[in-house]
């Protein structure tokens, strides 16, 4: 049995006994019923996940995956692919935006290559996880092999995995960096979703309208290039994804598998996400949206795996900044479920004056 597989038989249930008394503690707090939203949504869900009503996510993490992209050679960028390796420097140094999110949410920021184009000193304090420099072009052939997209996944549940024996993690965020990747996310997107490539590709770094048009043509003519099978999600990364793409996939695995909550990002978070998740359906039982990106191919993606998106701020960022912003939240959704009293439980404080 193969690693992604393993891992994936390992996924639990949500606990069904603690999400019934979750639903029937917030019924009963001494509020309106239903006054919290959907917040009330995401406090059962995590009370299930976790197997306790009194959650605590004290360990936050969010995991910035980084990879380079072949599809640049067709334009559908503003900026050069050297980009990327000047982020992940960034990131390490603690001057990017998700490093700045991060520190106000108490996370802490890891970042992983998974096929940064640059050959970084091994002593850089990042996972050291690449494939090989950047995908091919996949307008003209497969982005990948179909063995390195499942090394890219595997690298994704490693991860996890090197994380964990370093120390617990209660909440994972995930976030991407690579120039160029919204392009295959929207691709991906296309794919699984279904929706034309018109109707959901979007501007990415501030692409100008021939900009769009030029995507728009790269990535209809990938899909008829390499024809990826949606019953196949390792055709679909091998075929139109990238190398951070695939690590996402086995993030959201891994932490399904150790019962880990996942906050996943934007619109490349998200197609790595949808990855996962057909080739692990559970994993769906873990995956929170952090926000709507202005993405039109992320909401697409959203509405695909059912998940509502807990913040719409207009962000287009990645990195894992809309899975830090959105940790706020879910710390929130965490502490409303055992501190508000319920009706009897006030009824009885009242008695006792």
């Amino acid at each position: 049995m193969s690693l992604i597989a393993a891992t994936a038989a390992r996924i639990p249930p949500p606990d069904t006994r603690i999400r019934k008394a979750a639903r029937e503690r917030l019924r009963n707090h001494a509020r309106p019923a239903g006054s919290l939203g959907r917040l009330e949504e995401v406090s059962a869900r995590l009370a299930a996940i976790c197997g306790t009503l009194d959650v605590r996510l004290t360990e936050k993490v969010v995991v910035t995956c980084a990879g380079d992209h072949g599809i640049c050679a067709e334009g559908v960028s503003l900026f050069p692919s050297d980009v990327t390796a000047q982020m992940v420097t960034n990131f390490v140094a603690g001057g990017a935006s998700i490093n700045v999110l991060a520190r106000h949410a108490g996370a802490r920021v890891v970042v992983a290559d998974l096929g940064v184009a640059d050959d970084f000193d091994p002593a850089l304090p990042i996972f050291h996880k690449k494939i090989r420099k950047g995908t091919d072009n996949f307008a003209r052939g497969p982005a990948m092999t179909r063995h390195e997209a499942q090394r890219s996944v595997e690298a994704g549940i490693e991860i996890i995995e090197a994380l964990l024996a370093q120390g617990p993690v209660h909440l994972l965020g995930t976030g991407d960096m690579g120039i160029g990747n919204t392009t295959p996310s929207t691709a991906i997107a296309a794919v699984f979703t279904r929706k034309p490539v018109s109707e959901i590709a979007g501007r990415g770094t501030g692409i100008d309208d021939t900009g769009l048009l030029r995507k728009i043509a790269a990535i209809e003519q990938g899909l008829a290039v390499n024809r990826p099978d949606p019953t196949d999600p390792l055709d679909v990364l091998a075929k139109v994804g990238g190398f951070e793409i695939g690590g996402l996939a086995g993030l959201v695995i891994a932490a399904a598998a150790n019962r880990i909550p996942v906050l996943c990002d934007g619109l490349i978070s998200t197609a790595g996400a949808l990855i996962g998740c057909r080739l692990a359906p559970k994993a769906v039982d873990y995956l929170f949206a952090s926000h709507r990106s202005v993405e039109s191919g992320h909401g697409a993606m959203l509405d695909h795996l059912g998940l509502f998106p807990l913040l719409d701020l207009g962000l287009r960022l990645g990195e894992g900044t809309g899975a830090a912003l959105a940790m706020g939240l879910m710390d929130a959704a965490t502490r409303i479920l055992p501190e508000i009293k319920t009706f009897e439980e006030v009824a009885i404080a009242d008695a006792q004056r």
